[in-house]
């Protein structure tokens, strides 16, 4: 179960462009994975991102890891989860930005369990913005943390993947939905 802390965290990361972990390092932990190399990063109170490695790179490379007792119970957590032995999560985490609104949606993903799949319409209509499916799917997009809060679980309405924006792009995508045995249209 994910606790979640709503208020601006005190935790730091180095991140590059297209990730969401951009500001100074406090703590990293940087594993192998199916999907490739996963960067988690955090303080000692809470878990800040998650990177999924995008065309053989990581905003965090270039840094040795700087782990902690709760980045390695998150990456073990991670480990499990991809040896199919793990289907929830129990790490704090904390939005260290984001709209209200993109928080929400987050919240809602967070609600999402392991094997199953909402859409964007139906976040939108959750949140309280039953138009606003398109600005869902840019919150969904934004969120910092995936796979812990499964953002890889939301589709169009007709089940089609309509984007990615972790790891490779819709391969991550798939692959994630395949391992957690949901169903989706080409």
């Amino acid at each position: 179960m994910l606790r979640f802390h709503l208020e601006h965290g005190q935790a730091r990361c180095v991140g590059g462009a297209g990730y969401s972990c951009r500001m100074s390092l406090d703590h990293i932990t940087l594993f192998p994975s199916p999907i490739g190399q996963i960067a988690v990063c955090g303080n000692d109170t809470a878990i800040t991102s998650v990177n999924i490695e995008r065309t053989d790179a990581l905003p965090h490379d270039d840094q040795p890891g700087c782990n902690n007792p709760l980045l390695e119970r998150a990456r073990t957590q991670l480990t499990e989860y991809f040896d199919g032995t793990r289907t929830t999560f129990d790490l704090p985490i904390v939005w260290q930005k984001g709209t209200p609104f993109q928080r929400a949606v987050w919240e809602q993903i967070a609600t999402i369990g392991w094997g199953e799949m909402t859409t964007y319409g139906e976040i939108a209509a959750a949140v309280g913005r039953p138009t606003a499916s398109r600005a869902v799917g840019g919150a969904v997009g934004s969120n910092p943390i995936p796979i812990v809060v499964g953002c890889h679980r939301v589709l169009a309405s007709d089940g089609r993947i309509t984007g990615y924006s972790s790891g490779n792009g819709i391969p991550t995508k798939e692959w994630l939905l395949d391992h957690e045995h949901i169903r989706y249209s080409a």
